[in-house]
């Protein structure tokens, strides 16, 4: 992951929120460190897609099925 090191920097913050007797931020910290988590997880993934060659935006290609590909 190219991104493990925003959460060292995470867990640095915590340790010295943690030690530097600050609960709450300590606490926001691990929630930050969750979403954290989450989206450097979905940038991956996204980044697999795209490398494997599929840009698929989700929606199904009907080529020239409807309306307006009729003759």
């Amino acid at each position: 992951m190219r991104s493990d090191w925003i959460l060292d920097v995470l867990a640095d913050l915590r340790a010295f929120a943690m030690s530097n007797d600050l609960p709450a931020l300590a606490e926001q910290l691990d929630d930050t460190a969750i979403v954290a988590l989450g989206e450097i997880a979905a940038l991956e993934e996204r980044t697999a897609v795209q490398t494997n060659g599929n840009t698929s935006t989700g929606r199904t290609d009907f080529g020239d099925i409807g309306a307006g590909g009729r003759a």
